[in-house]
């Protein structure tokens, strides 16, 4: 029996820092938007450089391994070297492989991360086998003798199988999971409404729940000051429109911000935890499947979740690589009692809404 198998992809992931990026911000009346840019044309020096390996299925079940829970994934790797190294790499993490799936046709997955002054990133992904899960390669079975999957971002084809392994969770009431990625959201809320309706837990950045709900978060004008109010209203819209069903906990991260989570009645705002930023890349995985890990563990304490989530995504956020800096329940739980000790305003502030 697993307490969690993870699906979604794996990756090689290169990082390339250079203090001569810039942040563009362009405001419009109904969106705000922001983007990294270099010279054109010109040879760009390289402040910092790394490589590491990540992808949203391996991030996360690792992390979740680290959490000292059993763990398997599947994930599908191509014909090259990058597939016994991922395949040792996950089985040092405490990782079952058995689950994983060999392609002779792809490549592994391959990532550039261009990682900001800020310590914010831009991805330029190729998805090589990530992209081509189909449905008779996966080990239902496996599944089956889970108690939770968490679903990552799918990409491609691999998109089709996500209706299948939502509808096989019902079926055999085992918790569900999910982050999902671009392709599925692009489809919009129609036809992301039965994973909405299966799933415990849906996790999305404030960008992805913008892509499936289409409403835009708007911001502050001369007449009106969103900002001032504790959630933004169309935060609220938001969360509401992506509640699938009464059991349902949705949760919209917010980079700097923190995060929101709506439970149906109520809105807890949970702030980032303070830490110094290196890179931000894994710092989603490691928030939502530690607060679904948490979510297991702790009865469904919402509240500490939050904490605990902020905590082990700020400490991945001080180093480069996706699965670096991974903290257990004690440290999380040590950490947490040192700040409340400092009487710091790490705190989750609930809204009845």
């Amino acid at each position: 029996m697993y307490d969690f198998i993870t699906i979604g992809s794996a990756t090689q992931d290169v990082f390339i820092q250079s203090d001569v990026a810039s942040i563009v911000s362009v405001s419009q009346v109904a969106k705000k938007s922001e983007f990294m840019s270099f010279p054109y044309g010109a040879k760009t020096e390289i402040s910092d450089f790394s490589k590491n390996l990540g992808g949203g299925a391996v991030n996360t079940a690792t992390n979740l391994a680290n959490l000292g829970l059993k763990v398997s994934t599947i994930i599908k790797l191509g014909n090259d070297e990058l597939n016994s190294i991922i395949k040792l790499k996950l089985a040092k993490a405490g990782v079952d492989i058995k689950n994983v799936i060999d392609s002779n046709k792809h490549l592994t997955g391959f990532s550039i991360i261009l990682v900001s002054f800020q310590g914010d990133r831009t991805v330029l992904a190729h998805r090589g086998a990530n992209a081509h899960v189909v449905e008779k390669e996966v080990n239902f079975e496996a599944i089956k003798n889970a108690r939770w999957v968490y679903v990552s971002p799918l990409s491609g084809q691999s998109n089709k199988i996500l209706d299948k392994v939502s509808n096989f969770c019902r079926e055999n009431k085992i918790n569900l999971a999910i982050n999902a990625g671009t392709t599925a959201l692009k489809k919009g809320e129609k036809y992301f409404s039965n994973i909405l309706k299966t799933a415990q837990i849906v996790v999305m950045n404030k960008e992805e729940a913008q892509l499936v709900t289409k409403i835009l978060v708007r911001p502050d004008t001369k007449e009106t000051k969103f900002s001032k109010e504790k959630v933004h209203p169309d935060v609220v819209l938001m969360l509401k429109n992506l509640k699938g069903k009464n059991e349902t906990i949705v949760v919209i991260t917010d980079g700097k911000n923190g995060a929101y989570c709506y439970d149906g009645s109520k809105i807890y705002i949970c702030p980032t935890y303070p830490a110094p930023v290196t890179s931000t890349l894994g710092a989603g995985d490691a928030f939502s499947s530690t607060f679904c890990a948490s979510m297991d563990k702790f009865n469904w304490d919402i509240e500490k979740s939050l904490k605990f989530a902020s905590i082990n995504s700020a400490s991945v956020c001080k180093h480069f690589g996706a699965q670096e800096g991974f903290l257990t329940f004690d440290e999380m739980q040590e950490m947490l009692k040192k700040e409340t000790n400092k009487n710091h305003n790490f705190k989750v502030d609930v809204v009845e809404v």
